[in-house]
């Protein structure tokens, strides 16, 4: 197998891994439904990753990566950290947008004890950069005092979570708009 052909196919996998975890969690990963999503054998999914529990902690991971970069460019692209504050739902809001999929982090975090450990380490790691973003620009906003920011940081966290799970239940964004909106109402989101 070439590089090229490589790489390629471990980015195919790794894309059709989060489709699929992000609607059915880390227990809906099947190497053989992932082969014949993305166009290969089932084989040729061990040669990139080596178990399902390698597979899961690289998708998780890239999720993760892929978000903290997300919040960054949004970070700079908006410096105003109330403005930032006010768009991060939308980041959440997208995966309900496309085919009513959840946070693949929220979904896999659901099915913890079934998890391995390096896959929990990575759930973990994406609650972890989620209220570190969050706790930052609560500060420097100085929506709350700075011993507060981490507090509220994993409240708001916890809150959009269980948004988008109760509109994923009811295949309805616009649930989760109305309760993004109370969120802001209730003072928990800026305004």
């Amino acid at each position: 197998m070439d590089i090229k052909m490589s790489s390629t196919s471990k980015e195919a996998i790794l894309a059709a891994a989060k489709r699929t975890a992000q609607a059915h969690g880390y227990n809906g990963l099947n190497f053989r439904d992932l082969a014949d999503e993305v166009g290969i054998k089932a084989a040729s999914i061990y040669y990139h990753f080596p178990s399902k529990a390698d597979l899961g902690t690289a998708v998780a991971r890239r999720y993760w990566e892929d978000t903290a970069a997300a919040l960054e460019a949004m970070s700079a692209e908006t410096p105003d950290p109330i403005r930032c504050l006010r768009r991060y739902p939308d980041v959440f809001r997208r995966a309900l947008e496309k085919d009513n999929r959840m946070c693949l982090c929220s979904i896999m975090a659901a099915e913890y004890d079934d998890l391995p450990d390096p896959v929990k380490r990575e759930v973990q790691t994406f609650a972890d950069i989620n209220v570190a973003w969050l706790s930052k620009l609560l500060s420097a906003a100085s929506v709350v005092a700075p011993e507060d920011s981490e507090p509220r940081g994993r409240a708001i966290f916890a809150a959009i979570a269980g948004a988008q799970l109760i509109a994923r239940s009811r295949s309805d964004v616009s649930l989760y708009d109305a309760l993004i909106d109370s969120y802001r109402t209730a003072g928990l989101l800026p305004a």
